[in-house]
């Protein structure tokens, strides 16, 4: 339910945003500009351009949706946050002969993280006891438990009563309610039910936040983030994992690139090589280079080179396939115009088909970086001490989120750093796209 109410705030920001941001610019920044003078816009790329207002606000939304749905400390608004504190409800022991008596359970609900704060003087802290209550007259016996936040308690209260299970006992009502086994209800605190048993359960409210194993709060995450930079994890620092990952990745790439673009230019050109890698391309494309894992540990064992190579064949086809579009999309006009000035076979390679395909080499190049970062949290699952994705992996099996949600963004952010360098570069080197 949370995940849906994330999503219809997520939608409902975009819209806001747009229209806010439109009617200002209307209002206070409307000018015209070379978009502004075209007549056509829609379905022209070159009239596209990113609005930064939107990329800020983007960012900031997101950031607000994680504030708001985690238990994070930050003054910023928030979802219901879960229950903590006590609560009481009653319930109804009836015995055979048709005695009934009733009793009352206090739950205590604390912090499941409690075990990770500090106190004043620097000692973790403690679960709490459960709360001291009078045990009541009647057989039926009050009773106290502790809960965590987002937990589930059993409540074996016909055990605590003076005539209980062995008596053949049942429990007929919560809070005056008759109930049966597997039937409940719900309280502002929380959901008290009965098992198929007929054994009380008590559940707190958690209201629409996310416990810090499904998603921690921000503050946490950079917490860990300077943690992992002093202290490491598992004897590297967060720098130490993150280069040895960027230079498998930057490897993997340089050699599908170097292999791929002559192979795709060879199949774009000549129709024996089309014939002769054409049913390998398109037959190893849609292979997942996890796949190919087992293979590369067989072959190459379980050290670098398998995984450099893993990323190698990651990018390979990619490239080879770019390279191949971008000479197919040559407008053949532009050939025959080269060949009728008397150009020959290698300057219309180097002058015309090169230049041309440049724009769908770099968009290749795009999408096989972000594969091979894909890839790489895979290719070290094998037997690495290095690297973003082991350190992602090791720290899921034990549950540290924080530690992964860190490699993610990680991971995230550098490959934004490479895409919008590769795309910075082809604006330096295909000025002409979009325009010839």
């Amino acid at each position: 339910m949370t995940g849906f109410i994330v999503l219809a705030l997520y939608v409902g920001a975009f819209f806001i945003a747009y229209l806010a941001v439109s009617a200002l610019y209307r209002a206070f920044f409307a000018r015209i500009d070379y978009t502004a003078l075209k007549t056509v816009t829609f379905g022209d790329e070159s009239a596209v351009r990113p609005n930064r207002a939107a990329s800020v606000l983007s960012v900031i939304t997101i950031f607000l949706l994680w504030v708001a749905f985690t238990n994070s400390s930050l003054p910023l608004p928030q979802a219901s946050s879960p229950y903590l504190g006590e609560v009481t409800f009653t319930y109804t022991s009836t015995l055979p002969d048709g005695r009934a008596d009733d009793a009352e359970v206090t739950v205590l609900v604390y912090r499941e993280d409690i075990s990770q704060t500090m106190d004043a003087e620097g000692n973790p802290g403690r679960i709490p006891a459960a709360p001291e209550v009078e045990p009541g007259e009647g057989f039926a016996k009050n009773d106290s438990v502790v809960v965590p936040r987002y937990g589930y308690k059993v409540i074996n209260v016909l055990g605590n009563d003076e005539l209980g299970r062995s008596e053949d006992a049942v429990i007929t009502a919560l809070n005056g309610t008759e109930v049966q086994a597997g039937e409940m209800i719900r309280l502002p605190e929380g959901t008290v039910g009965l098992t198929d048993k007929g054994t009380p359960t008590f559940s707190p409210s958690t209201g629409n936040r996310m416990q810090r194993l499904y998603l921690p709060a921000p503050e946490v995450t950079v917490e860990r983030f300077f943690e992992l930079n002093e202290e490491g994890y598992r004897n590297y620092t967060l720098w130490q994992h993150t280069w040895i990952s960027l230079q498998r990745v930057l490897l993997g790439f340089f050699f599908g690139a170097l292999v791929g673009i002559p192979l795709g230019y060879a199949m774009g050109l000549t129709n024996w090589a089309r014939g002769w890698f054409d049913p390998i391309v398109e037959f190893m494309r849609p292979v997942p280079p996890l796949a190919l894992i087992p293979l590369m540990i067989i072959w190459f064992g379980i050290g670098e080179q398998s995984k450099v190579i893993l990323l190698f064949l990651a990018a390979l086809w990619i490239m080879a396939i770019a390279a191949r579009a971008g000479v197919s999309g040559v407008a053949i006009s532009k050939v025959h115009a080269a060949y009728s000035l008397g150009a020959s076979k290698m300057q219309v390679l180097t002058k015309v088909i090169i230049p041309n395909s440049l724009p769908e080499i770099f968009t290749g190049a795009r999408v096989a970086m972000g594969v091979c970062w894909g890839t790489v949290v895979a290719a070290e699952l094998v037997a690495a001490e290095r690297g973003l994705g082991m350190m992602i992996m090791v720290a899921s099996k034990f549950q540290l989120t924080d530690i992964v949600i860190v490699g993610i963004i990680l991971i995230g952010i550098i490959g934004f750093l490479i895409d919008v360098g590769i795309r910075m570069l082809e604006k330096w080197l295909v000025p002409w796209k979009g325009r010839v």
